[in-house]
């Protein structure tokens, strides 16, 4: 039995990861670190709590000496790190947590894997040659596109938000362990996910929370922002296709193919609520623009042109099929509260 360390899995991406990577391995048992900020939630896990190979530990991933005890004690063999503060709006109110939690926290799983599994640079110790660190980032650290082109992996760095900054900044110390410490390291930059056990504060809940208590839905600016939007369990497929498969030291853009703005978003989703769950009127009357958040990158579009070539990976899900699995789960969800 080979223990992988994976973190932030009570959070959205993590949590519809987990018992899809359980049920599809039984060699592997997964100690899940996380700290259970407001955006992680047990109940997403109740699946696979009573599983023997699924381990539970809060705690926070700057925490060294709880990192340096969960690599001793389980002889942690592989990482998946998934955890990271991910709301814009909030770190425009507060940068500090992003930088503490997406830069400090990187640091510090990466650094405790190294020491674990090497000798010295570029030497694995005997039993830890093929001990990979997988880190999870996103789109956004690329900037904004015009109307035309698509991010690539080779596409330069330019985040704007402090959101993005810190997922920049960690991708960067996971690019240095590689180039000076020659460990094995992948990272994986995704569109926009959506599916269930999405945090509230997320567009698609938040579209679809106020439209059933009959709230204004607030769409910001003039709703023209466009996102690739990709289903949570295709990004969940390609996160094991690279996890397994990837080349050590490179990048893979994880996209949906599916580029939508939001004012197209909001009227699906109240379309598809006015068959599930019609009510006097459509939905749609509730739509309103609130202002502009700052720094508002205005496009985001995925070229996955090379994990789809060199992996095999393509998304299952398009975004008109994803989004009625999406809404169904929501409204049940909702519903049942």
């Amino acid at each position: 039995m080979t223990n992988i360390l994976v973190t932030g899995c009570a959070g959205f991406i993590g949590s519809n990861f987990v018992p899809y990577f359980l049920d599809k391995y039984r060699n592997y048992r997964l100690i899940n670190l996380d700290l259970l900020t407001y955006a992680g939630d047990l109940e997403n896990l109740k699946e696979v709590e009573n599983s023997e190979r699924y381990k539970f530990v809060k705690g926070d991933i700057c925490n060294r000496e709880l990192v340096e005890f969960l690599f001793s004690e389980y002889d942690i063999k592989g990482v998946i790190h998934f955890a990271a503060e991910s709301h814009v709006d909030n770190s425009i109110k507060n940068p500090g947590v992003f930088i503490q939690t997406n830069v400090n926290g990187t640091h510090t799983l990466i650094d405790v894997a190294q020491k674990h599994w090497m000798e010295k640079p570029f030497v694995y110790k005997n039993g830890y040659e093929r001990c990979r660190f997988h880190h999870i980032s996103t789109d956004e650290v690329y900037g904004t596109l015009g109307e035309s082109g698509l991010f690539t992996e080779t596409t330069p760095y330019a985040p704007n938000s402090p959101y993005s900054a810190s997922k920049a900044g960690s991708d960067m110390i996971v690019r240095s362990y590689r180039e000076t410490f020659g460990m094995n390291t992948v990272v994986t930059n995704c569109s926009n996910n959506y599916g269930p056990k999405q945090h509230d504060e997320k567009l698609i809940p938040t579209i679809i929370r106020n439209a059933i208590k009959g709230n204004p839905i607030p769409i910001y600016g003039d709703g023209k922002n466009i996102r690739d939007w990709l289903y949570v369990l295709d990004h969940c497929k390609g996160i094991d296709l690279v996890y397994h498969e990837g080349k050590a030291g490179e990048t893979y853009n994880i996209g949906g193919r599916n580029e939508r703005d939001n004012l197209y978003i909001v009227n699906k989703v109240c379309e598809l609520l006015d068959k599930m769950r019609p009510r006097e009127g459509s939905y749609k009357e509730l739509i309103t623009f609130v202002e502009d958040r700052a720094g508002h990158d205005r496009r985001y579009a995925i070229d996955a042109t090379k994990i789809e070539n060199e992996l095999g990976w393509s998304a299952d899900e398009n975004f008109e099929t994803g989004i009625v699995k999406t809404v169904e789960w929501y409204v049940k969800r909702y519903d049942d509260r």
